[in-house]
């Protein structure tokens, strides 16, 4: 059996946009069958531990996605050697990864919505400060763009 494909999804405080991202991309892998290793992580150490913010879990279960059992951890220079592919789910995040890569990284950084049919300004918005709207309209943007990554590693 061939080497799974391994794909890390990064955030800030890996409690909205990276874990809802890990749980929809699983989701849509096993359904299709593909050999694909998943994971979540932030930039930041703020919420280490902690399991993704209740908003997002809500709009994940609306959606039939499970992201309970998740919890927060932070991306780490290991990261590059363990993973294929690293998504960042902004460009300040972005930055913040290129700053911790390793000169000789094995991993591919991109920015998620890179994958996005309709990618707008490049960035998923952080939801955590805004309305319940606003979480939603991540889960679309997340929803089609692990879509289309899927076509593109199939």
């Amino acid at each position: 059996m061939a080497q799974p494909q391994r794909v890390l999804f990064v955030c800030l405080g890996n409690i909205c946009r990276s874990p809802l991202a890990e749980g929809v991309f699983r989701q849509l892998c096993e359904r299709q069958g593909a050999n694909v290793e998943i994971e979540s992580a932030g930039t930041g150490a703020y919420h280490v531990g902690e399991a993704p913010d209740r908003r997002m879990r809500q709009t994940a279960r609306r959606h039939g996605v499970d992201i309970e059992h998740l919890r927060a951890r932070q991306a780490v220079a290991a990261d590059f050697d363990r993973f294929d592919l690293i998504l960042a789910m902004d460009r300040n995040n972005l930055q913040n990864l290129k700053a911790i890569a390793p000169t000789n990284a094995r991993a591919t950084l991109k920015l998620f919505r890179d994958f996005d049919p309709t990618p707008g300004d490049g960035d998923v918005p952080d939801p955590y400060y805004g309305s319940g709207d606003g979480f939603e309209h991540v889960y679309t943007i997340v929803e089609r763009t692990s879509q289309a990554l899927l076509r593109q590693l199939s």
